[in-house]
């Protein structure tokens, strides 16, 4: 199993300092940043989190996490300030921050905050595994299975497919097996759902 690392980011290095060895001492590994810049330059990645001091010279925080969110979606934030105020920690809550934690943070806050995040990440990345697995799925289909496909989990009937698309009913059963099969679907309502996931169950084409 891969350790979780915690990307400290914070221009205080005795607080990095500290931070780091509670982190350590809970079975974390750690990476510790100076600044919002030294992190672009290694954008972190994997299983983890980022704790983030809103108030450093150069970008703040809350650039910073503006940023992140087009170089690493998928990695939790945790806020920490000294001086954070309500407005301040509303926009980083509604830009998909974890938490927002005022300095000094008790040890039991800040191991509770962390092990939150880096489990909601965890899950987060294994949706994003399965939905790259059923977009690749999907990009097997032949076209003419992708037709089916679609018309099918809107509800229609292998006969009112089979008019619409000029060909008989027994072919669209067939492109019906097909799509079941490479889909691993082994219901209709699994084939809908899969869909739904796509982004295929908007208005038709």
């Amino acid at each position: 199993m891969v350790t979780a690392t915690v990307h400290i980011v914070d221009d205080d290095t005795s607080f990095r300092t500290a931070v780091a060895r509670l982190l350590k001492a809970s079975g974390f590994d750690v990476e510790s940043y100076s600044g919002s810049q030294e992190l672009l330059d290694r954008v972190p990645d994997g299983p983890g989190c980022i704790l983030l001091d809103q108030n450093m010279p150069g970008l703040s925080g809350l650039e910073l996490q503006d940023r992140l969110l087009q170089l690493a979606p998928l990695m939790p934030i945790i806020f920490l300030s000294g001086a954070g105020s309500v407005s301040t920690s509303v926009r980083a809550m509604k830009a998909g921050a974890d938490d927002f934690l005022e300095k000094p943070a008790s040890s039991a806050d800040l191991l509770a905050a962390v092990r939150r995040a880096v489990a909601r990440g965890e899950a987060q990345r294994l949706e994003q595994d399965k939905l790259n697995l059923l977009q690749a799925v999907f990009k097997s289909l032949t076209p003419r299975e992708v037709q089916v496909f679609k018309q099918m989990v809107r509800g229609r009937l292998n006969k009112q497919i089979a008019f619409d698309l000029a060909t008989s009913e027994r072919t669209i059963k067939a492109h019906r097996h097909k799509v079941m099969e490479k889909l691993h679907a082994r219901s209709l309502a699994e084939a809908i759902s899969i869909a739904d996931k796509l982004g295929l169950l908007g208005p038709p084409d």
